[in-house]
């Protein structure tokens, strides 16, 4: 396992290279990799990592409360690129104890924290804990709150395969814009989430997302019932425990 100051030296190394550029460092360093995959800035990776691996690994998380639209743009990801998706799925057991005792809109009464985490960070976890590395389209624009100290490189807050401190992220579109994402979705003609053109900039449950209208942060159009500037399910574990 990398030490700290190797990814010093790695941030710094890969600060004036591309996000190809480390992708390529990343594939080539870790055989249990994978991209995750979800939104505008993930394909944005697939792409640019199926040009250097056709194999890559690539899985999402499948929440049951997804958008129609975002079903149908993870088969068309999938055809388009011709790659496997691990698709992730909560546990059955724990989902139905939830929603018999709670329903299906609690979230909107006690928060989205716990919903969240029976959907979306059990999965995630356990598929983490077959991994050494993961790959994410995090940017630092996109959650001032929470997203703004996020490095290429990282030791990750959820453990790997080999236990906790063994996970390395690697966010090779730290330091993108909004803008540069979409210049190079209409450059290369990378398949986009419909929900796009009509004004979602953030996706993730279509009962916890919604439009953004213009000059709002596309973090607003999440859980936006709740007065917080946090704006995170906990898939990113590591950038709410740096804040303190």
């Amino acid at each position: 396992m990398s030490t700290m100051t190797d990814f010093e030296q790695l941030n710094r190394d890969f600060s004036s290279k591309r996000p190809k550029d480390l992708l390529k460092h990343a594939l080539e360093n870790h055989d249990r990799i994978a991209v995750s995959f979800s939104g505008a800035e993930d394909v944005v990776l697939i792409d640019m990592a199926v040009k250097l691996r056709k194999d890559v690994g690539v899985f999402t998380l499948d929440t049951g409360r997804l958008h129609p639209e975002t079903y149908e743009y993870i088969e068309a990801v999938r055809k388009h690129y011709g790659i496997r998706i691990d698709i992730q799925t909560p546990d059955q057991q724990a989902l139905q104890s939830f929603v018999s005792e709670k329903g299906l809109f609690s979230f909107y009464e006690d928060g989205h924290k716990e919903c969240c985490g029976v959907r979306k960070i059990n999965p995630l976890k356990n598929k983490l804990a077959t991994l050494d590395a993961w790959i994410t389209g995090q940017r630092r624009d996109q959650s001032p709150g929470t997203r703004s100290n996020i490095e290429l490189v990282e030791i990750d807050g959820f453990p790997g395969r080999n236990g906790a401190g063994s996970l390395v992220k690697y966010n090779p579109l730290t330091h993108w814009t909004s803008a540069q994402v979409w210049e190079y979705i209409r450059m290369f003609d990378v398949p986009y989430n419909p929900l796009h053109a009509r004004g979602f900039a953030s996706i993730g449950c279509q009962p916890c997302t919604r439009a953004t209208l213009p000059n709002q942060h596309e973090r607003e159009g999440r859980w936006w019932w709740e007065n917080e500037t946090h704006k995170e399910c906990g898939l990113h574990a590591g950038n709410i425990i740096s804040k303190g």
